[in-house]
Parts: structure tokens; C-alpha cells; sequence
């Protein structure tokens, strides 16, 4: 159950500009910290885990590596949820079959991206926004913000 503040009593408090902001999201709003503990949990581990693959950025890419200075997809992913509090499994398929698996319209910053071809998950990184991501992509590269290239995704939220 969601708790809900209705608009009229709260105009006596808002200001002119907050009062035309509130009439614009259609009479109720969600009181802070209304929204379910798991869900926030989530969204506060996604957060910290984007704010870590982040921070790596230029960090060369490695095969096998998992931080804290060189790491390869699967293990900037790893190492970024490790530092937020979760635990994935090692390679980018594991990670995608241990998540909660999401459609497009539902994916949210810090959601995991996987990359699949022919049913098989082959790369990940971390949704930023803005339909790009934090991902450590190849060899001979570095941990780097991209836009997301392919219309083969499947998106996973880390439970």
C-alpha cells in the first residue's frame, strides 16, 4: 500500500511555483520514503553501483579481471555491485540468469544490460540513462560510457 498526500493540503505550505507543480502531477503525490523498502533497497545498491563503474572510468579493459584497476564486462559489473553491497556471479551469462529479468520501458539507472546473440549472453554493462551505459568493452580499450548499439538486449535488475 502507497501512501499518498493530497494536493489541497499541501498548498497552504508549497510556494506559487511548487503549487503549479503539484497541480501538474494530477492531485496526489507519493509521500518520501513511500515507496517499498525492497524497491528502494534496489534502486540504492543500483545507484551506488553506477556511481562505482563510474568512478573506473579509463580503467583498462583485462580478460578475467575484477578490479580494482583493470577488469573486463563481466567483472566491472561484479566489482561495481560487490562495492554497493550485492553479489553477482562471475560472467556476464551467469549474471543475467541470476537477475530479475525487465523489459525496455521498465529498465532504470544501475539495471544491467546484457548483450545476446543467438541466445547466448556475450557482454555487460550498467544502464546510465539516456539508452547508453558504463561498460569495460574489449581488449585494448577502457572502462567507458557508450551508447547502447544494438537492438539485441535483454535488461536485468540485480535483486
Amino acid at each position: 500500500m502507497t501512501a499518498q498526500i493530497h494536493v489541497p493540503s499541501l498548498l497552504s505550505r508549497a510556494g506559487a511555483v511548487s503549487a503549479l507543480t503539484l497541480a501538474a502531477v494530477g492531485g496526489t503525490m507519493l509521500a518520501p520514503g513511500a515507496v517499498p523498502q525492497a524497491e528502494a533497497a534496489a534502486a540504492t545498491h543500483a545507484t551506488k553501483a553506477l556511481n562505482v563503474a563510474a568512478s573506473k572510468k579509463g580503467s583498462p579493459y583485462a580478460y578475467g579481471a575484477a578490479g580494482p584497476s583493470r577488469f573486463d564486462c563481466s567483472g566491472l559489473t561484479l566489482y561495481s555491485y560487490k562495492k554497493a553491497g550485492k553479489t553477482l556471479p562471475r560472467t556476464a551469462q551467469q549474471q543475467y540468469n541470476k537477475t530479475r529479468h525487465i523489459s525496455t520501458s521498465q529498465r532504470q539507472k544501475g539495471d544491467l544490460v546484457f548483450f545476446h546473440s543467438g541466445g547466448r549472453v556475450y557482454h555487460v554493462g550498467l544502464y546510465a540513462g539516456d539508452n547508453k551505459i558504463w561498460h569495460s568493452p574489449k581488449s585494448g580499450s577502457v572502462v567507458k560510457l557508450d551508447r547502447i548499439w544494438s537492438k539485441s538486449v535483454y535488461y536485468g535488475r540485480v535483486r
